[in-house]
């Protein structure tokens, strides 16, 4: 795998191919003209027109979707036809359940949710989870937060607004009593202290990508939660069914965006906990991380904008360097992480 096409130049998708570019030989590809300088050719093309995207696809050996998870799938269909490996950042359960449909006649790799929520908290819980010999809880949060929160919902979104809704939406998939059943999400709201810090956490949908399936029988509970200033999931429960904002996404889409703006100082949580028997002990094991923006070739990036690009383009390394698969889906949990932390992007996440 040498060229590799990133499509979406947002602030993500630019940053993936900035990564990328540092290895591999990466054209961008977008709708519209990037609002920044980048080193590497952008394409101007709409994925929506499938002659288009077949015709630029066809000179890669790989892509990357930076898209809202909703438009995904043109593309993971047209990589699949040519034989391409494919990765993207979805959250979107039947946008990876597709995918993992075509991964089973796939020529090559076949790698959705490779961002942080699925992505990298799934290889963390899931190194957590190689320490003991029997388990009994894996517990998994993430939060995306302003670092200074302003207002009741204390939110900023520094993220596809499209795909914080979707999961807002949408069923989770959990274990609980042993049995993989769907809770609704903004559910289970639970109160977490953070260095003297409380925030809450509560259900949201496809943070656990493939674990459901992964660790069915082998754990008592196993849930994901999204991390929040307290207040913000009640609040969001208002707009979405008592205004009955959840039947008009795009004006959802479009009052949140306006309300709550990007801001540069942001903050991502990373917390794994893992419970279970060591032999005949009984013991916990956790990971936590904050991670903040930092400056890339000189250029300052979000945090969340980082941590979403250095993990997809940690995965691409792996692949590249064959020590992942090189055909067929690709499960988050089945990432090592002493591997990921030890390519040049993965490096990003040991401090």
């Amino acid at each position: 795998m040498n060229k590799i096409l990133v499509v979406g130049m947002g602030k993500v998708g630019s940053l993936v191919g900035i990564l990328l570019n540092k290895r591999f030989t990466v054209t961008g590809f977008d709708k519209f003209k990037p609002s920044r300088d980048l080193p590497f050719p952008v394409v101007l093309g709409d994925v929506t027109d499938e002659a288009t995207l077949r015709l630029v696809l066809a000179d890669f050996d790989g892509v990357v979707s930076c898209l809202p998870y909703n438009l995904n799938l043109p593309i993971a269909k047209t990589a699949w036809e040519l034989g391409l490996h494919y990765f993207d950042l979805t959250e979107d359960v039947p946008t990876t359940t597709a995918i993992r449909t075509m991964a089973q006649t796939a020529r090559s790799v076949m790698a959705p949710q490779c961002g942080l929520a699925p992505g990298l908290i799934g290889i963390v819980g899931a190194d957590l989870a190689k320490r003991f010999t029997r388990l009994r809880d894996i517990e998994l949060r993430v939060g995306a937060l302003p670092r200074y929160p302003n207002g009741l919902l204390g939110y900023s979104f520094t993220w596809s607004p499209a795909g914080v809704i979707n999961e807002y939406l949408n069923d989770c998939e959990v274990i609980a009593n042993g049995v993989c059943k769907t809770v609704p999400a903004l559910d289970g709201i639970e109160v977490i202290n953070i260095e003297g810090q409380e925030f809450e956490a509560f259900s949201t949908s496809g943070g656990l990508g493939t674990m459901c399936e992964t660790y069915a029988g082998r754990v008592d509970t196993l849930n994901y939660k999204t991390i929040r200033y307290p207040g913000h999931a009640k609040l969001m429960r208002f707009l979405l069914y008592e205004l009955i904002l959840k039947d008009k996404r795009v004006l959802l889409e479009q009052i949140l965006t306006e309300a709550k703006p990007p801001v540069q100082a942001d903050v991502v949580y990373v917390y794994a906990v893992v419970e279970g028997w060591k032999g005949p002990v009984l013991e916990r094991e956790e990971f936590f991380r904050a991670y903040h923006p930092r400056d890339i070739d000189g250029q300052p990036w979000r945090a969340i904008s980082w941590t979403t690009a250095g993990s997809v383009a940690a995965v691409v390394e792996l692949v590249a360097d064959g020590l992942l698969p090189q055909h067929g889906f690709i499960k988050q949990e089945e990432i090592p992480l002493g591997l990921f932390l030890e390519t040049q992007n993965g490096a990003f996440f040991k401090n």
